[in-house]
């Protein structure tokens, strides 16, 4: 059986996020014209909190290359590139060279202060190619047009590994979760792909004794869920992040995701670039605009560029709808926050 047909058998998705059928995403770089293909291991790993890709790289390094040497064979590819952050790279880098031996796999390390938009695929191949690291419009996609203009293979460290399995005939539809936050026993763990978050938290003795509420998927773009929410599997890079409701803030919180999304901002689009800007803005003033405040967050998701600009939307939006207009009068004495307006604009 040729490793496509196993990969479609597995019903393998890709890990980066975006959940996209993996033998979809091969067929299509395998279907594209074009003498010269290229294969691109996505190892930037810029999502806070998430750090399962370190936890593979450390100890299953000879998976990764030897996925990213059956995506090499299948499209015939000419060289693939293994796009790494600096601190993994001087990690794990040496293992990694003894996996990679003669293959045609080259380092290619993250530029500095290209921060979580590095990681975009799109903005990788800019990287690469020495280009400003920025998103490219689309379409076309990598998939027909990537690097140096040629048909382009992009998966995550753990799409790799996992692929690596499947040929073997020992992926058993696992994947690997990042649990953080106020958490009992943080650290990376391995169940299955369909496993209810409830249970995960369970099963790995960090369910919390105390009120609490969960970011799953990253601390940045991560969707927010109370503790009655915990009936779905784990979604996005697979991180489990635990907040104890007493101990948060509200405005810290908001503040943490605009701060971040807007130092990460490229800048390259006036809707992420404006639009983070003025949130900031309105819920640093001194009387809080909540229908502008949403109103951009609604105009940011529908308009942004990249998966950055859309991204913010999620965790704020969730936040106020499943955890702060859920609390209690005594939990949410917050300075400038007023309650009934943020129910009407986030119900």
């Amino acid at each position: 059986m040729s490793i496509l047909n196993k990969i479609k058998k597995a019903k393998l998705v890709g890990r980066g996020g975006a959940c996209f059928s993996t033998a979809i995403k091969w067929g299509m770089v395998k279907d594209v014209p074009g003498k010269r293909k290229f294969v691109v291991c996505n190892a930037s790993e810029g999502e806070p909190g998430v750090k399962k890709d370190g936890y593979i790289l450390e100890n299953y390094p000879g998976r990764v290359i030897g996925g990213i040497k059956l995506a090499i064979d299948f499209l015939g590819a000419e060289k693939a590139y293994f796009y790494i952050n600096h601190d993994y790279h001087k990690k794990y880098g040496n293992k990694l060279e003894n996996a990679i031996g003669q293959l045609p796999i080259e380092f290619f390390i993250k530029p500095v202060g290209s921060g979580y938009i590095g990681g975009e695929e799109s903005s990788l191949l800019n990287a690469i190619e020495g280009c400003r690291v920025e998103p490219r419009l689309r379409p076309p996609f990598p998939t027909t047009a990537g690097l140096f203009g040629c048909p382009t293979l992009i998966n995550n460290v753990e799409t790799f590994y996992n692929v690596s399995l499947v040929n073997d005939g020992e992926y058993k539809n696992k994947r690997f979760y990042t649990i953080g936050g106020e958490s009992f026993k943080p650290g990376v763990y391995e169940f299955s792909d369909d496993e209810t978050i409830e249970k995960i938290l369970k099963m790995t003795k960090n369910y919390p004794d105390f009120p609490f509420f969960v970011q799953v998927g990253g601390d940045a773009s991560g969707e927010v869920l109370n503790s009655k929410q915990l009936k779905n599997p784990a979604s996005g890079a697979g991180l489990i992040t635990v907040h104890n409701i007493s101990k948060h803030q509200p405005k810290k919180l908001i503040k943490y995701w605009l701060e971040f999304f807007q130092k990460e901002s490229c800048g390259q689009c006036t809707p992420c670039r404006e639009g983070i800007y003025r949130l900031n803005e309105i819920i640093n003033s001194e009387k809080i605009d909540w229908q502008l405040f949403f109103d951009v967050l609604n105009n940011l998701s529908e308009t942004a560029l990249c998966g950055l600009g859309m991204a913010l939307p999620l965790p704020i939006k969730s936040y106020m709808k499943n955890v702060f207009t859920k609390l209690s009068d005594e939990k949410i004495k917050v300075e400038n926050f007023d309650r009934k307006t943020i129910c009407e604009c986030f119900k």
